[in-house]
């Protein structure tokens, strides 16, 4: 199901609405925070719950809950408990993963760390808009240049983006300093493109220059985990990730495994729509990487 948050950009009810609650609540206010923190720490009690139920457990009004959960992305406290429901129904293993522990055997390790990247790719590509990837594929193919902001974790995101689309032939080039992505973003035009990549959609090292590329003309593309953070508000268009932080896996290890979903469906798209181009590109590079080697 499909609706427009506030700011009037296209929304998609999440497969994992626990994922997406955790997503935003670094944009809420304290008080939806306080609500989200609950739901997160015990989704059932919102199913359990009607709406005078949870305002008595949470101790806060419901006209608090009622905006709560508007900002989280729902239509209301209704809509939020029976995607809840729905989710619990299908999958109830799924909403609150194990975390891992100190004392946990290698065993448990492996599971839990697949588990956690298993359940990131599906939730990313259960949440992929498919026309708001198709626009970013679109924008990519006739832009001049394509530039690619990310630090840390989303720096080495970035910089496999830029190889995947060098590789098909596309000029792009990936930026982890700020002060080279500014200088860059600068000098932007209306017919480049930029790629920012942020799990928190608040990193200043990628905000600030893809803000500036925005007011040089060029158009922005999101990769965030948060679709209500400053960088997605002033994208042109944006692609929701999805990875759950806890103590042993840092948001940096969390997200970058549907970052690179993100990054490879964009690439196939691309390669898809440009296919001479790419097809050519690709044998091209490939035979002057064969003659290097036999060297």
């Amino acid at each position: 199901m499909a609706h427009n948050d506030a700011r009037g950009k296209r929304m998609t009810e999440p497969a994992n609405p626990v994922a997406a609650v955790r997503a935003v609540l670094p944009s809420l206010t304290p008080a939806a925070q306080a609500i989200a923190r609950i739901i997160l720490d015990d989704p059932g009690l919102v199913v359990r719950s009607t709406i005078t139920e949870f305002s008595a457990v949470s101790g806060t009004s419901e006209a608090t809950i009622v905006r709560t959960a508007r900002a989280l992305g729902f239509t209301g406290y209704s809509q939020m408990r029976f995607s809840l429901a729905a989710a619990v129904a299908k999958q109830p293993e799924r909403l609150v993963p194990g975390d891992l522990g100190p004392d946990d055997p290698l065993t448990d390790v492996i599971a839990k760390v697949a588990r956690a990247e298993s359940d990131a790719l599906a939730d990313t590509a259960a949440q992929l808009d498919p026309d708001q990837l198709w626009a970013v594929v679109s924008a990519i193919a006739a832009a001049r240049r394509v530039d690619v902001y990310g630090v840390a974790a989303s720096g080495l995101v970035a910089t496999d983006m830029s190889q995947k689309l060098l590789r098909i032939g596309l000029s792009s080039h990936p930026f982890s300093d700020a002060h080279l992505a500014l200088t860059s973003a600068a000098l932007l035009k209306p017919d480049d493109v930029v790629v920012a990549i942020s799990t928190s959609g608040e990193t200043p090292d990628v905000l600030v220059p893809a803000r500036t590329a925005k007011e040089s003309g060029a158009h922005v593309v999101a990769i965030t985990n948060n679709p209500r953070s400053s960088l997605a508000g002033l994208s042109d268009h944006t692609l929701v990730s999805a990875g759950r932080e806890t103590a042993f896996r840092p948001g940096a290890l969390a997200s970058r495994i549907s970052q690179l979903l993100i990054v490879d469906v964009i690439f196939v798209g691309l390669a898809q729509r440009t296919y001479e181009q790419a097809d050519a590109a690709i044998r091209a590079t490939r035979e002057a990487i064969d003659r290097y080697r036999v060297r």
